[in-house]
């Protein structure tokens, strides 16, 4: 093996981005509001992916900070406002919400992520449906 293959490899292990597959996957976000006669499907991306990860033996050894695992995150992100149809004029018709531009593997930002695994199927209408494409 030449010594530029082997440093490339060594180099890449390293940084933990060799086999990580993250990066902005298309969504629907369902919403609606309580006054209003619509749900509105808005489609976006988000960050999906793997990230990869090293699972210590000696994890009574070490701290906390040194066990947490990386996880497809945001890297940029921006965000859009929709109008949902269908609203009585007390009521404010906007959401705001993410797109992600481009993503990363690192450590999980509550500020602006859900960090929780178990997976709540909340995402879906119960009124007449409008789609928005932004």
């Amino acid at each position: 093996m030449s010594p530029f293959f082997v440093m490339s490899l060594l180099f890449g292990l390293t940084f933990d981005q060799t086999a990580s597959l993250c990066a902005p996957s298309e969504y629907i976000i369902h919403v609606e509001k309580r006054e209003c006669a619509y749900c509105l499907a808005i489609n976006t991306t988000i960050c999906a992916g793997f990230c990869m990860t090293r699972d210590s033996n000696g994890k009574k050894l070490l701290l906390k900070s040194a066990l947490s695992q990386n996880v497809c995150t945001y890297k940029e992100m921006l965000y859009q406002t929709a109008l949902i149809p269908g609203c009585p004029h007390h009521t404010i018709p906007y959401y705001s919400y993410p797109v992600a531009v481009s993503c990363k593997c690192g450590k999980c930002n509550t500020d602006y992520s859900d960090c929780v695994h178990e997976k709540v199927r909340t995402n879906y209408c119960t009124k007449p449906q409008k789609l928005c494409n932004m």
